[in-house]
């Protein structure tokens, strides 16, 4: 009877209660861990799928931008006074650069380095001294648009700068550097006639950093207005 009443099977809603703790203990962590990965896994498609319209938006915008400025370029030149490439705008054109052995076409400079600015174009620094002028002429761009192409530039290439006077200034590249942001050394030389194009490093970094890359050179060249 003792050996009889060991063997006995437990009650069924036991059976069921053990079966399901069973079921919770062994599986069902693993589909917790499963949809967890899902939900992981459809985030960042998401995310990326957010930060790639971001870009392709941001491209988008300063290609059609470009062609507005040089429109606005064009009229500029022709009338020698400033035009804005649509009615609401804060800038005008100033410049346009130039980079013959990259191909780069050339890319209208708006007056001033505010976010609205580089938005649309490289903007010329204020404070610097305008092309062909003694010191240095600063322009300033983003890294992933208007100065992406800084990246294939090397030394001795010619940057070609045009004013709104049509006056033609050409730059040889002498230097390609890294500097922090607030210790670039660009205001210190006021006895030569320089350039220097600045953006963004390293180019492949998703968000904004302290660093700047920076395509430096010297007067070669000047022409009258074409």
């Amino acid at each position: 009877m003792i050996g009889g009443s060991l063997m006995k099977k437990p009650p069924r809603h036991l059976q069921k209660d053990s079966a399901e703790s069973l079921w919770s203990s062994k599986y069902l962590p693993r589909l917790l861990r499963r949809q967890a990965v899902n939900f992981l896994l459809l985030g960042s498609f998401l995310i990326g799928i957010t930060l790639l319209g971001q870009g392709l938006y941001i491209k988008a915008k300063a290609g059609l931008a470009q062609l507005l400025l040089q429109q606005a370029w064009s009229e500029t030149l022709h009338s020698g006074r400033p035009a804005k490439a649509w009615p609401w705008a804060d800038t005008f054109p100033v410049a346009s650069i130039e980079i013959p052995a990259i191909s780069s076409g050339k890319t209208i400079v708006l007056n001033g380095s505010s976010g609205e600015a580089l938005a649309f174009g490289p903007g010329h620094l204020g404070n610097s001294a305008s092309p062909g002028e003694f010191g240095t002429a600063i322009f300033a761009a983003h890294r992933d648009t208007h100065f992406a192409y800084l990246e294939q530039v090397s030394k001795g290439d010619i940057i070609t700068v045009t004013n709104n006077r049509g006056q033609q200034f050409d730059y040889a590249v002498d230097q390609l550097r890294v500097a922090p942001w607030d210790a670039s050394a660009l205001y210190g030389d006021d006895y030569e006639r320089r350039i220097a194009l600045v953006t963004c490093w390293p180019f492949d970094a998703l968000e904004p950093g302290p660093l700047r890359y920076i395509v430096e050179g010297h007067l070669v060249n000047e022409t009258g207005p074409q």
